[in-house]
């Protein structure tokens, strides 16, 4: 019993490093950058008050499982911005070795459940990960509009841009939220040129 806990503290200890992996996405006061930690925590209420927006059949708690884990390679892979130019293959090769690493921290069994959740999350192919890729591309432009275009005016970032790297993404697993994104974003836009 006692080795089990040890390793289950031992990974909760570990994935408090989440809170020190800054992003590029800053809070909607724009005091400063939001961490890892905190988008993880955002997306959960998201999922939350944004459940009636999930197709019929989506299960939400574990959208929520999905949502808490999504990050936390970044511990060791960093945070990759959206709108950065990122080698896509190396990235996604650096959160593998990193999720062996991280989930490899837990007992073999929750190891196995957890790192499942995080690759069907990784793979977005069932309409619970789909659902959850698109709350984890909808947050970020919420924030950005909340704060005059937070972070977008650092990446130089268009409407375009964000229609092709976001929307395509929101629009799988909730259209209807890419629809009020869309519009939202749209308005921002012709204001601010």
């Amino acid at each position: 019993m006692t080795a089990r806990l040890d390793q289950q503290i031992a990974f909760l200890n570990e994935a408090d490093k989440l809170k020190s992996i800054e992003r590029a996405t800053v809070l909607a006061d724009r005091s400063r950058a939001e961490n890892s930690a905190e988008h993880s925590w955002h997306l959960t209420l998201y999922a939350l008050v944004l459940s009636d927006q999930a197709k019929s059949g989506v299960d939400i708690a574990r959208v929520i499982k999905m949502l808490i884990l999504h990050d936390l390679v970044e511990i060791d892979a960093g945070d990759n911005p959206i709108f950065d130019d990122v080698d896509v293959a190396a990235m996604e090769a650096a959160e593998q070795v990193a999720a062996d690493r991280i989930f490899g921290i837990l007992p073999n069994d929750l190891r196995d459940e957890l790192r499942s959740i995080w690759e069907e999350f990784e793979t977005a192919e069932t309409d619970d990960a789909q659902f959850a890729k698109s709350l984890d591309r909808f947050q970020p432009p919420m924030l950005n509009l909340a704060a005059g275009g937070g972070s977008w005016t650092d990446y130089n970032v268009t409407e375009q841009m964000i229609e092709d790297r976001v929307g395509s993404k929101i629009k799988v697993g909730a259209p209807a939220l890419w629809d009020y994104a869309r519009a939202k974003i749209s308005a921002f836009f012709r204001t601010a040129n």
